[in-house]
């Protein structure tokens, strides 16, 4: 749209314009009236576009979106759709067929009745109770009760038979409660020699032994505080109300000093994550008030006020390592800097972002790919005001995700998937392509409306998009990593703000050691436990103490037992 000089324009002139245009009879000057009328209009309707998208967004921001569904976003109520919902229930109910022997291997809670009512109708499928089987239970105390009064071998109370041991016990399970951080008083008996004065106390117990504060207890904490945003302050009071006090300074004292044992093996696991095949990595706002005290008193050295956390996540063979880093660095500094711990004669990694330039590695050696997920997230915020545009788009979103998830379930090699997709996806991107080019070389779409933004960023990144087709291994979208972010977001939003960049450092290893063992179905108190209590040996030699490993090395060391919070 060209700019045009303003023009003054009242009421009245444009009603004698009117009349002069319903007259055919137009005067000099009149035109360039007509045509700025028609700028006017044309910026209107894209500042209101943008002004919609805007606060969408701010909405989301907000109050947060459930599902970004295509029936969610285009809110379709046709006849259609009725179908499409039908056929999803269809295959709903096929899949449920195809993984019911999945459900069979299930350990139920009452194992006994489950197989009586079985037993009545073998060919009836028991019904969903719900419930998690006992073999979820993995953290769970184990103890087993033998019978009182009997044992195999012995004569049946109402026959002339022998018992002998069921092979499936009965299941009794039974949840209890207690403080996150609990505290042991034992009171010692003292004798006095009434003559010499010597004192006699009785030995300790071995639990008794020790620091004041176990490693277990700084476990909790750290556990609470940075993996599931839980400040000190909040689990002052809890432990106040159940009366065994313990002060947010202490706790800060205490994950403070175990973190001196444990950051070998974070820092370690820093150099296990620059050897993954596909790294990814994104930003979330964060503040440090030490170094906010620096922007305002103009101390900052480097005049960068912007804060944030960066959220990494490395694919190395099966394993999956979260990293967090918060400071002024953007996610395209951070990830350079764990990648120059990179074996050299690795080849270069397949790096996931979305396309904003900060997010971009500094580290030259990187096979780019964007997430297609943030694509298509442009569509969605248009998708009002372009409705049978963005149905086609969704659409074609829709199919490949459904390509990549028959991938996945079947366990496909990355060549493999990459093979599938190029047959399966390629037709359908290619065709997605022609349509964008259409759009925009047609002037089916104006260039500066939101739709038209939506098309000329899928069109400027879509080398990088579609980089699954093409690259084993490259992935569709950036979720994963969305997805570890949020464990930042959650503690941002229950603490706000680290106080100091030492602070910040420490949640970044605390998060980074739990998140990793959490998305690899570790027990992260157990592991950070074990940290503590053999610090001296992880200093020496970190490799042997990352979450996937560290069970074997203390069945090494005949030092496997199971480490219970109570």
């Amino acid at each position: 749209m060209n700019t045009a000089p303003r023009i003054d324009f009242t009421a009245e002139q444009a009603a004698d314009l009117l009349c002069r245009v319903k007259a055919n009879a137009l005067q000099e000057g009149d035109c360039e009236i007509i045509e700025a009328m028609i700028n006017t209009i044309i910026a209107l309707k894209q500042s209101y576009e943008k002004g919609k998208i805007y606060i969408k967004r701010l909405l989301m921001m907000i109050f947060g979106s459930k599902t970004e569904k295509k029936k969610k976003v285009l809110g379709q109520k046709d006849a259609a759709d009725h179908q499409n919902a039908a056929d999803q229930s269809d295959d709903k109910q096929i899949d449920q067929t195809q993984f019911s022997d999945h459900k069979k291997d299930d350990q139920p809670i009452r194992q006994d009745v489950e197989e009586n009512q079985a037993g009545d109708n073998p060919d009836k499928n028991t019904k969903g109770h719900g419930r998690n089987g006992v073999d979820v239970f993995e953290g769970a105390q184990k103890q087993n009760v033998a019978h009182t009064t009997m044992k195999p071998g012995d004569p049946c109370t109402f026959c002339d038979g022998k018992v002998y041991e069921y092979k499936k016990p009965e299941i009794i399970i039974r949840f209890f409660g207690q403080a996150p951080v609990k505290a042991i008083i034992w009171s010692l008996e003292r004798l006095r020699c009434n003559l010499c004065g010597a004192m006699f106390t009785p030995d300790l117990p071995e639990k008794a032994k020790g620091d004041k504060y176990d490693e277990t207890a700084v476990s909790m904490i750290a556990l609470s505080r940075y993996g599931f945003g839980m400040p000190f302050n909040r689990l002052e009071r809890l432990q106040a109300c159940l009366l065994m006090p313990l002060a947010a300074s202490t706790q800060w004292d205490k994950v403070e000093l175990g973190a001196d044992k444990i950051y070998s093996a974070f820092e370690h696991l820093k150099c296990e994550a620059a050897q993954g095949s596909v790294v990814h990595n994104d930003d979330t706002p964060m503040k440090i008030l030490e170094l906010m005290k620096e922007n305002d008193s103009g101390q900052n050295p480097d005049n960068r006020k912007g804060m944030c956390t960066t959220g990494i996540v490395s694919i190395k063979d099966d394993l999956k390592i979260a990293l967090f880093f918060t400071g002024r660095n953007h996610a395209g500094e951070n990830i350079a800097d764990v990648l120059s711990r990179r074996q050299p004669q690795r080849p270069p990694p397949i790096q996931m972002c979305d396309a904003l330039s900060r997010n971009f590695s500094q580290y030259s050696e990187v096979v780019l790919s964007h997430c297609n997920t943030h694509a298509r997230r442009k569509f969605v915020d248009v998708a009002d005001s372009f409705v049978d545009e963005c149905s086609y788009v969704l659409e074609v979103f829709e199919q490949i995700y459904k390509n990549d998830a028959i991938a996945k379930k079947k366990q496909m090699s990355d060549h493999q998937r990459m093979q599938f997709h190029r047959e399966n996806s390629g037709p359908v991107m290619e065709e997605f392509h022609l349509w964008l080019k259409s759009r925009i070389d047609e002037k089916q779409v104006e260039p500066n409306s939101g739709l038209g933004n939506a098309i000329s960023y899928t069109l400027k990144h879509w080398t990088e998009l579609t980089r699954f087709l093409n690259t084993p291994g490259a992935p569709v979208d950036n979720n994963i990593c969305e997805q570890t972010l949020k464990r930042s977001i959650l503690h941002r939003k229950n603490s706000l703000f680290f106080k100091t960049a030492h602070g910040a450092y420490i949640g970044d290893m605390y998060m980074s050691l739990i998140h990793t063992c959490i998305i690899n179905k570790i027990n992260p108190f157990d592991y950070l436990t074990s940290l503590q209590i053999h610090s001296s040996q992880v200093f020496k030699n970190p490799g042997q103490w990352m979450p996937w490993n560290y069970k074997t090395t203390l069945s090494e060391l005949s030092c496997l037992e199971p480490i219970s919070p109570s």
